[in-house]
């Protein structure tokens, strides 16, 4: 996992027991998953509006909001973001077409 992520990782995870009131991740942590989700998905509208706009500091810049706020949520439900990058790695290589054909239908 890449240095930065472990460092978030950490921290996110020490952030649970921190107190809301001087933590904004501990905040998100105590309001639950549905702020956290709302966070997100406010995260992912402006991630859109930066790439519409074509502003290459914005987009950066938005899409470390987004990337954080996603690590969040996975610290929130107790998942390691190394799995995410061992989910990549498992579909690097594959076609679009094929990764979605080999998911299994819920």
């Amino acid at each position: 996992m890449s240095d930065i992520l472990h460092k978030l990782s950490l921290v996110l995870n020490d952030r649970k027991q921190a107190d809301p009131a001087s933590s904004y991740v501990a905040s998100l942590y105590a309001a639950g998953t549905d702020k956290i989700l709302k966070k997100l998905g406010e995260e992912a509208t402006e991630t859109v509006i930066a790439g519409k706009g074509g502003q290459r500091d914005e987009i950066i810049y938005e899409t470390a909001d987004l990337w954080f706020h996603s690590l969040v949520l996975l610290a929130h439900n107790d998942i390691d973001p190394q799995l995410i990058l061992d989910e990549l790695d498992r579909r690097f290589g594959l076609s679009g077409h094929e990764e979605k054909a080999s998911r299994s239908e819920p």
